[in-house]
């Protein structure tokens, strides 16, 4: 079996010349996320100087989109349908004994995680100190299958984290109801350090899918999941990851939670949320402390997997091409889609499709295929010429939005809008018949003119 996790990314990122090495102390609170907000957390940047900490610390992980597609093997053009034939065939994961990530166990008293793990604080009202990468696994009581999601915890002293788990959770919500009621605590782990690959499987909606998001992981990885026994829970945790906190979910007590910098830049909401007791920490020797900088890693790899719901949707109505939800739209709120039009109507119920796919999606611009649903000087080019507000706009007013942003959250609900930039099929005289270079379309090896200059990717 091949290294996973973490230490496996590390080596790729290497070998790609794409990790930047910090070796300047930095302070956890706000200096650091402001050195990962530079590089548009695009860039992934190993700090081995974090104040007040020996433990490094890293950030910008997963928010490049060529990176991702590099560290998954896969490609623009074919990405889709690797995502999609995962989902479609999971594949079982491996239990082993043992693995480095019980290299080292703190229990009891000994765990006091504000001491041990360089969580930061990022922005200026946040209420403290949050790990933001924390992949929360918890083993449905029902059903017997594992399910995992990034989420946030705020860190409160000794082995007391906060966990937000929001209304578009729920299944989990209602576990935790359902051991509430029995005044039981509800086992769970919080895994850190973990791969591009487990991540994408964690954004897998379970409650739409029905999957084991293991299961899911092992079918995008090509080979079984590493999965070994926590010490003080009945949970598995992938083997080679770099620390895992285990402990429950306390019943029938909540703490609020928050302020915290969320998506788009604006701050959430503080409100209660269940409080999980630690019971043990396991690292590896040597462990990193993995961090994301609120809210690009998780909601970029999400954006990956809505990017194959958005795609299903529109399929099934009309001939999609591909689909961008973009980063500028939080990874949630803007859909970019392009098709083959064969039908009048193909552009309007694209965008049908579109916002039909899920209550987060706010805005769609549909295009035709020749243009570059990535390049936002092509999609412009389609809405200024080739969208008339009065007959390509559809809007429907007051809908279910995403909690996450902040006009649905003063309003209580979203109007939804998409733009029909698609070309007429009865253009005879070829007016949006575009001017091409001929011969020289597509990539051009601009090395040969200059060498030294990369080529685009």
């Amino acid at each position: 079996m091949g290294a996973q996790m973490l230490r496996s990314v590390l080596n790729k990122l290497e070998k790609m010349d794409e990790l930047l090495v910090c070796d300047k102390p930095v302070d956890p609170k706000f200096e650091l996320g402001a050195v990962l907000r530079y590089f548009e957390n695009e860039k992934p940047i190993l700090f081995t100087n974090v104040k007040g900490y020996s433990m490094p610390l890293i950030g910008g992980l997963y928010g490049n989109r060529q990176i991702y597609y590099d560290l998954m093997n896969v490609n623009r053009e074919n990405r889709i349908m690797h995502y999609m034939n995962s989902i479609a065939n999971p594949q079982p994961y491996k239990v082993v004994q043992n693995g480095p990530i019980k290299e080292n166990i703190i229990k009891g008293s000994d765990v006091d995680i504000p001491r041990i793990l360089p969580a930061p604080t990022s922005h200026e009202h946040d209420a403290g100190a949050f790990i933001t990468s924390g992949m929360m696994i918890v083993k449905d009581d029902l059903t017997g299958e594992y399910h995992m999601a990034v989420r946030r915890f705020q860190v409160r002293g000794g082995n007391i984290i906060n966990t937000l788990v929001s209304r578009h959770s729920p299944r989990l919500n209602e576990q935790i109801e359902r051991y509430s009621k029995m005044n039981k605590p509800l086992e769970c782990a919080v895994v850190l350090g973990y791969d591009e690959t487990f991540l994408l499987a964690s954004q897998i909606s379970s409650t739409r899918y029905g999957l084991d998001k293991f299961e899911v992981d092992s079918a995008l990885r090509g080979e079984p999941l590493e999965l070994t026994k926590c010490q003080t829970v009945d949970i598995l945790v992938p083997a080679q990851a770099e620390m895992v906190l285990e402990g429950y979910v306390v019943p029938n007590q909540r703490e609020v939670e928050g302020p915290f910098g969320e998506l788009m830049g604006y701050y959430g909401a503080a409100e209660p949320v269940p409080i999980m007791e630690v019971t043990a920490i396991s690292h590896r020797d040597n462990a990193i402390f993995q961090h994301a900088f609120p809210c690009r890693e998780e909601h970029f790899s999400n954006g990956l997997i809505r990017e194959v719901e958005v795609y299903n949707a529109v399929n099934n109505l009309v001939d999609c091409k591909d689909v961008n939800i973009t980063i500028g739209g939080g990874c949630r709120l803007h859909a970019i889609v392009s098709i083959n039009k064969r039908k009048a109507g193909d552009g309007k119920s694209a965008i049908i499709g579109a916002l039909s796919s899920g209550y987060d999606i706010k805005h769609v611009v549909v295009v035709d295929d020749d243009i570059d649903v990535f390049d936002t000087k092509s999609v412009e080019l389609a809405i200024s010429s080739r969208f008339q507000a009065s007959k390509d706009l559809v809007v429907i007013e007051d809908a279910l939005g995403s909690a996450l942003e902040a006009s649905h959250l003063y309003r209580g609900v979203s109007d939804k809008m998409g733009l029909d930039a698609t070309k007429p099929l009865d253009d005879k005289e070829g007016i949006y018949d575009m001017a091409i270079i001929p011969g020289y379309e597509g990539e051009l090896d601009i090395e040969k003119y200059f060498p030294g200059i990369k080529n685009k990717k």
